[in-house]
């Protein structure tokens, strides 16, 4: 008796091979949800850039004998006003908050940081991020293009 064995797979087995590795990918690309990490990932940014505001601006209240910057100071007291970027002309930037003072010679912030999303969700001039001053000179610096329902906002 002459029996030839073949040695390989038969085309059901491949089928079914690939079959499992294609559910296994698209559990794996379900379980990581990019968009999710990738709107995860900006969030931290922004959080990161509110506190990193509101750090320069107390820097400079600290500085100035707990005077805040001009611009703050001439808010109307609750209203949330969005800051105006770096770069933009003082004469631009009205009717947003120009913090020129806290990147003037580069002592507090190089620049004022920018939301990821802009400019698509932003003024013209301004950079994404909101600040208001209370009556008793409490200052909030509130992200206004957070992403998954988180909010964004930070008062000291």
């Amino acid at each position: 008796m002459n029996h030839k064995s073949k040695k390989g797979f038969t085309l059901i087995e491949v089928l079914i091979v690939i079959a499992i590795i294609g559910i296994l990918a698209a559990v794996t690309i379900v379980a990581i949800n990019p968009a999710r990490q990738f709107a995860q990932a900006r969030n931290s940014q922004r959080s990161s850039s509110v506190n990193t505001i509101l750090n320069a601006v107390w820097q400079y209240a600290v500085d100035n004998n707990g005077n805040l910057p001009p611009p703050i100071t001439a808010l109307t007291a609750n209203t949330m006003t969005e800051i105006c970027r770096s770069g933009v002309a003082s004469s631009t930037c009205s009717p947003l908050v120009d913090l020129t003072p806290l990147t003037d010679s580069e002592l507090y912030l190089v620049e004022i940081p920018t939301d990821p999303l802009c400019p698509t969700n932003c003024a013209a001039n301004g950079n994404g991020y909101w600040i208001s001053r209370s009556a008793n000179n409490r200052i909030t610096v509130k992200a206004s293009s957070s992403e998954l329902g988180v909010v964004i906002q930070v008062t000291r």
